[in-house]
């Protein structure tokens, strides 16, 4: 019989792929950018480039609405495949 510390197939399954971070455990950092010279157009300027950066745009654009399950597991597919062709053209082009 097997031993009660061995693992079934399916924990060994969960515990190869990488966790997941939950809403609850993500570390949120504030975004700083420092003024100089008085300079506030170009400190403004940088913190666009560094929300645009971290992502924070295309998530506000994310959660504007609601996406149901299945509609997500849809746009996840086809950024998948646009990453995919993308890869496969610069790999061409690299010869």
């Amino acid at each position: 019989m097997s031993d009660s510390l061995d693992l079934t197939q399916d924990q060994k399954l969960r515990a190869d792929r990488p966790h997941r971070a939950s809403a609850r455990s993500v570390e949120f950092r504030p975004i700083e950018v420092a003024v100089q010279d008085g300079n506030v157009n170009r400190a403004m300027s940088m913190l666009k480039r560094k929300m645009a950066s971290e992502g924070i745009y295309k998530e506000l654009r994310k959660r504007r609405f609601f996406e149901k399950p299945s509609e997500e597991k849809k746009r996840r597919g086809r950024e998948a495949e646009r990453r995919r062709k993308k890869a496969v053209r610069i790999a061409r082009e690299r010869g």
